[in-house]
This record gives structure tokens, C-alpha cells and sequence, in this order.
């Protein structure tokens, strides 16, 4: 399959290399044979085989910053100023996130069921428990994923809420009686009138996260030498998740900003601060009405993050109906402000961090586009997988631009199994290159019917590989297990790991996901690699919105070129089965919508 998935992306005589060593590695007696032994082994002794492998590879060992690189948002969507009481709306929030948890603590949650291909399978839920109760510690060489045992340590009864670039600690269960709303709204406008006292305010310490993990490890290791750090760090890494209370962005609330603003914080002199990037749930309301949450990625996937915000939404939308009280009846213990002592050290950790950080932002480019000819409704009309439908225009996009495909990467959640997380399907397939040739070339003289065929194919390609990769048989975590297990076992690693195209078969150009939502909000994350593409996209009944990003000092990529290449391919696919299935339809298509939708700024 590995050959099979590399040979129309590389070279001749670089497949023929590959090729002997692929026969080396799987010949009888051969070191195949050795570690596939040693992985059955390993399966017999852990719940998952591939799962620490996977984690080290995808999150723990990788040194970039968290921000844009690791880290994915969720936008809420923008929430109207004028009925925005920002407090309240806080206060609303943090009473769903505790009755979420309540959940959660007490397993109530139900069990989750397979969408989409081979719908109906229960999934694991395992994934859940780690939305509160876990943490990304930065180490030297890899990070730590610390989880809390709730045996061992007692159930932590506050979050932290950072505001100015200032945190502080908010007791969500004082006497054994959890906060009403009421008094969640009592306190946050407490923390606000403290965090704006000018000579109580402490360096932005938050800022230190957003760095590379070496570098925030060093800085922590210092921080740690001093008790009023080790407390302050104690509080944060217990806490529950933290509410980013944000100033105004000062930008026009687009889809693009609103993502921007949650991806980075606009950098250190906007809301680039007002965060501590290692917690998983990071949820920002913003005085300008803009709103999310900003997610570390290790303990759970993309799909349990949308459930989990769903649920806090409709949560919202019930309280917004009730009338709260706006404040507490009862006197409440003041927030404590977290304190911080700071050596020059620190210091210019912090000088680099924010320096670092202002490169991130002026870097990133991000363009939230979208595709309102048409939606999922049409795909499905077709027989077609919108899913499928929709990778292999993003194939189709990226060789009208390039005229290649590349190794993609799309997300396939693997929970059928027990701790199972994700493998991937290799969207760049030989199938869609055939299709994609056969639509762009211009010495394409090929007739309608043999592109729709060359279409059907693509897309039956891409549907056999998702089914394939959600069962477990794909091949990305089996190459993963053999090359972890070599490592172990072998002085060196067979020249099949260290092979060119190995990797570039792990060098993801284009790095996708479907993340599809209900409420109006959407996902986004930034490009794996200096010269990729991150695309992520939410199919809705009649428009499909797409979240690309790239980097500037790419010279070879421009998110809005691909968001252009995007929708141009999406309007091709449509004529052709519109073409095809002519003779059939009795109802005249729907004429008049723009061929190139523009990807503006304003969507």
C-alpha cells in the first residue's frame, strides 16, 4: 500500500529505490518480519499499540511553538455587542463548562456512534476525560502529557481566568456549593477591576507558552526555582481550563479576524498574552463580542472538541433565556491574583517569546473562504461522498496552481478502537491524479462521460481509503509502529525509515480535516510544515466554509490563491456531473452563480 500511495508522487528512479528496499524489508527473514513479531508482542501487552507511539510523533516530541503550528481554534461565531453583557456571558459559560464536567465526572455522557462510513459503531470515549483534566508540560526534548488522576489528587474546584495579561484564580465551589451565575458574574467583574490596578500588575508571564517547548521549558525551569512561581504554576496546571477575557481586537469582526484573533491573540501588544497555551480548553470572550475556544491538541481530537462546544452552546442558548440574577446574593471571598517573581532571566525569555511571537502573527497567512454556490445538499444528490467529494477538489485545486499533487494528510478518527485517536487517508491518490490531468491539462481532449469516469474513480479511491483507515487498516500508524519498534530493538533503523521517500511521504503539503459543525461556529488551524497548507472545512447544507492557511515567507504559497483554486475547482466539478447527468434531469439547473467565487474578506 505504502508504495502503492508513493509511486505517482516521486520521482522513477526514486520509486525504484524505495522499491528495493521495501523487498528487503518485507522479504522472508527480513526485518519486517522481526518487528511486525514485536509490535503482536506489544499488542498483547497495552491497550493500544500505536497510541504513545503516535502521541510522541504527532505532539510530545515536536519542539515548534503551540500557537498557529499545533494548536486548533474554534469560533464561535461573532455574538452582536448590544446583547453582548460580557459577563454574563462568561458567567454563562463557565456554569456549562461545570455542568459539562458534572457530566463527565459522573460518566453520564452517552456514548458516541459512528457518522458517515459505516455509521453506527459505538466509539471509544476515552478522549473526553482529558478536556479538564489534563496538561501539556514542556520538557527539554519532549513534552509531557500529564493527566489527573482523580484517585490521587483532589478534583480541582477552580479555573483560572487571565485578563490583562494578568491571571487569576476563580473558586468555582466555596463551602462545598458550587457558584450560581450569578455569583460567576459577581466575581468576573471583580477580576476585571483588579487586573486594571496599574501598580499590582505583574509581568505577562502567559506570553512564555507561546514559545518553542525548549525554550519554554528553560524558562520554566527557572521559574520553578522560586516558591511563588512553583504556587502560581501549581494553580494553573490544576486548574479545570482557563476564560481568556480579551480586550476589543480593534479589527472588523470577519470570519478571517475573529480566527485570527483566537489562532494568535493579534500578538503581545493585542491578546497574545492573555493565554497559557499548555491547557487544553482555552475559552476567550472578547469585549468586542469576538468568541472561541483555543485548544492544546495531545489529549483529544477535533471532533470530541466540536461535541463537548455544541453541548456548552445549546447550554448558553437555554441560559440566555432564563433570567439570572446579575449579582450574588451572598459576600464571596475575594479572586486571588496569581504572583509571579521574575529575574532578569525571565525577563528577556519573556523579550524573546514576544518577539517571537510578533513574527508568528505578521507570518501567518490565513483566509476564511466561503463556497455559497453550493453545499453538502448537491454533493449528496450526486451519490457522492461529500467528504470524498471535497478532498478530491482540494486535489484538483492544488495541481491547477502546481501542476503535482503532494502527500496529504486528512484525519480519520480510529475511536471504533479502544484509546484510539486518528491514522490517515492519503487523499493523493493515483485515482485523483488520473481525474485531475484529465481536467486541467490543456492537450486534454478527453470526453465529459471519460472525466465523470475518471471522477467516479477518484472518488471511489478516496472512499475505500477512509473506510480502510477508520478500520484500522491504513498505513501510516503501522509504519510508525515498525519504525518505534526498530528504534527499540535494532542499533539502526532500516534504510525504509531513512529512505528520501519515506520522508517526504511524511512531509504533509497539504494537511486537511472535515470538521463539521451545527451551530454556526467553525475550526481552524495553521500549515504543518514551513511550505504547506492547512485547510479545513465545514460542509453545510447549501455553502461549504474553508479555512486555509499557509506562511508568508512561503514565496510558493498564498492561502487566498488556493481559497481562488478552491472554489474554480468546486464550480468545474459541479458543470461536469451537471453535463453528465443532463440527459436525465427533467428540471433546468440553477443558472447565474459566479464561476470564480471571489474569497473575500468580508465571509
Amino acid at each position: 500500500m505504502y508504495l502503492h500511495c508513493m509511486k505517482h508522487l516521486v520521482s522513477e528512479d526514486q520509486y525504484k529505490k524505495t522499491k528495493a528496499m521495501v523487498d528487503r524489508f518485507e522479504a522472508p527473514g527480513g526485518p519486517g518480519e522481526v518487528l511486525q513479531q514485536k509490535l503482536l508482542e506489544r499488542q498483547e501487552k497495552v491497550e493500544n499499540w500505536v497510541l504513545n507511539y503516535w502521541l510522541d510523533d504527532m505532539y510530545l516530541n515536536n519542539r515548534l511553538a503551540l500557537p498557529v503550528n499545533s494548536s486548533p481554534a474554534v469560533i464561535f461565531g461573532i455574538l452582536v455587542p448590544s446583547v453582548f453583557d460580557f459577563y454574563r456571558f462568561a458567567a454563562n459559560l463557565i456554569s456549562g463548562v461545570l455542568d459539562y464536567k458534572a457530566l463527565l465526572d459522573t460518566h453520564a455522557v452517552p456514548v458516541d456512534f459512528a457518522r458517515g462510513q459505516l455509521s453506527g459503531h459505538p466509539l471509544c470515549m476515552k478522549q473526553y476525560y482529558g478536556l479538564f483534566s489534563s496538561y501539556r508540560l514542556p520538557g527539554h526534548t519532549k513534552d509531557t502529557l500529564v493527566a489527573q488522576k482523580s484517585n490521587i489528587m483532589p478534583e480541582p474546584e477552580h479555573i483560572i481566568v487571565a485578563c490583562n495579561n494578568q491571571f487569576f484564580v476563580l473558586d468555582v465551589v466555596i463551602n462545598f456549593r458550587r457558584l450560581s451565575e450569578g455569583d460567576l458574574f459577581t466575581q468576573l467583574r471583580k477580576i476585571a477591576k483588579m487586573s486594571e490596578n496599574e501598580e499590582e500588575r505583574l509581568p505577562p508571564i502567559g506570553l512564555l507558552t507561546s514559545d518553542g517547548r525548549t525554550e519554554w521549558a528553560e524558562a520554566r525551569t527557572i521559574l520553578v526555582e522560586d516558591s511563588t512561581n512553583r504556587d502560581s504554576l501549581d494553580m494553573i496546571e490544576r486548574s479545570i481550563c482557563l476564560v481568556c477575557l480579551d480586550s476589543p481586537s480593534g479589527e472588523e469582526p470577519t470570519d478571517t479576524n475573529m480566527a485570527l484573533q483566537l489562532l494568535h491573540g493579534g500578538g503581545y501588544s493585542k491578546n497574545g498574552a492573555n493565554r497559557w497555551y499548555d491547557k487544553p480548553m482555552q475559552f476567550v470572550v472578547g469585549r468586542d463580542g469576538v468568541c472561541g475556544t483555543v485548544c492544546e491538541h495531545s489529549p483529544f481530537d477535533g471532533i470530541v472538541l466540536v461535541q463537548c462546544i455544541e453541548h456548552l452552546l445549546r447550554h448558553m442558548k437555554e441560559g440566555a433565556k432564563k433570567l439570572v440574577r446579575a449579582d450574588s446574593v451572598s459576600e464571596l471571598p475575594a479572586p486571588r491574583r496569581l504572583r509571579w517573581k521574575c529575574s532578569p532571566e525571565i525577563q528577556g525569555h519573556l523579550a524573546s517569546s514576544a518577539e517571537k511571537l510578533q513574527r508568528m502573527v505578521k507570518n501567518l497567512d490565513f483566509i476564511a473562504y466561503k463556497f455559497e454556490n453550493y453545499g453538502k445538499e448537491f454533493i449528496k444528490k450526486q451519490k457522492m461522498s461529500p467528504d470524498a467529494y471535497i478532498q478530491v477538489a482540494l486535489q484538483l485545486a492544488f495541481y491547477r496552481l502546481y501542476g503535482r499533487l503532494v502527500p496529504t494528510y486528512e484525519s480519520a478518527s480510529i475511536r471504533r478502537f479502544e484509546e484510539g485517536r486518528v491514522d490517515n487517508i492519503r487523499s493523493a491518490t493515483p485515482e485523483a491524479l488520473t481525474f485531475v490531468k484529465g481536467m486541467i491539462d490543456e492537450k486534454s481532449s478527453l470526453q465529459d462521460s471519460e472525466k465523470m469516469q475518471q471522477f467516479k474513480d477518484a472518488i471511489a479511491a478516496q472512499t475505500n481509503y477512509t473506510i480502510l483507515a477508520i478500520t484500522g487498516m491504513a498505513i501510516d500508524n503501522h509504519l510508525l509502529g515498525l519504525r518505534e519498534i526498530a528504534r527499540e530493538h535494532f542499533k539502526e533503523l532500516p534504510d525504509i525509515f531513512t529512505d528520501e521517500t519515506y520522508l517526504t511521504s511524511n512531509r504533509f503539503i497539504l494537511s486537511t480535516s472535515q470538521v463539521p459543525t451545527t451551530m454556526g461556529m467553525f475550526c481552524c488551524y495553521g500549515p504543518v510544515i514551513p511550505n504547506g497548507y492547512g485547510a479545513c472545512y465545514n460542509p453545510q447544507p447549501e455553502h461549504i466554509l474553508f479555512c486555509i492557511s499557509s506562511f508568508k515567507d512561503c514565496k510558493e504559497t498564498s492561502s487566498s490563491k488556493f481559497a481562488k483554486a478552491v472554489g474554480e475547482s468546486l464550480m468545474d466539478m459541479k458543470q461536469l456531473c451537471n453535463k453528465c447527468n443532463l440527459p436525465k434531469t427533467t428540471t433546468p439547473t440553477k443558472q447565474g452563480a459566479p464561476s470564480t467565487p471571489r474569497p473575500g474578506s468580508k465571509h
